[in-house]
C-alpha cells in the first residue's frame, strides 16, 4: 500500500479532480489526472464501485493490487492528482506483469 499521505482526503479534492482534470482510458481503467502546483508530492486514488463486483473482498483486492504496482513502479515528476477508475472486474484475475503494462500505458500520457 502507498502511505496515507499520498492519497486523498475528502470529496473536495476529487470533485475538483473529476470536474478539471485531463482523462485516459482503457478497457480495463481510466485515468483523470490534473497537476497540483500547491503541493510537494502527488496524491493518488483508486475507485472501485460496486457495480463492478458486489463484494467488498473483491473491490478491496482490485484496489491494493493497482496502489501496489503504483507504490513500487511509478515516481511522478511534478505534483499531480491522480484518481484510476476501475471499470472491469478482469483487473481482479489479469496477471501482475499485463496490469503494470496497461498502468504504464495510462501514465505515459500523463507524463
Amino acid at each position: 500500500m502507498i502511505s496515507q499521505r499520498f492519497r486523498f482526503h475528502g470529496h473536495g479534492s476529487l470533485k475538483y479532480l473529476f470536474q478539471n482534470g485531463e482523462g485516459a482510458r482503457t478497457k480495463l481503467f481510466g485515468l483523470r489526472y490534473i497537476e497540483n502546483s500547491h503541493r510537494t508530492y502527488s496524491r493518488i486514488a483508486v475507485i472501485v464501485s460496486r457495480k463492478i463486483t458486489k463484494s467488498a473482498v473483491k473491490r478491496n483486492r482490485m484496489r491494493r493490487r493497482i496502489y501496489e504496482i503504483l507504490r513500487q513502479h511509478f515516481n511522478f515528476e511534478k505534483p499531480y492528482d491522480v484518481a484510476v477508475t476501475v471499470f472491469s472486474d478482469e483487473v481482479l484475475t489479469i496477471g501482475h506483469e499485463e496490469l503494470k503494462d496497461q498502468l504504464k500505458k495510462l501514465i505515459s500520457e500523463l507524463k
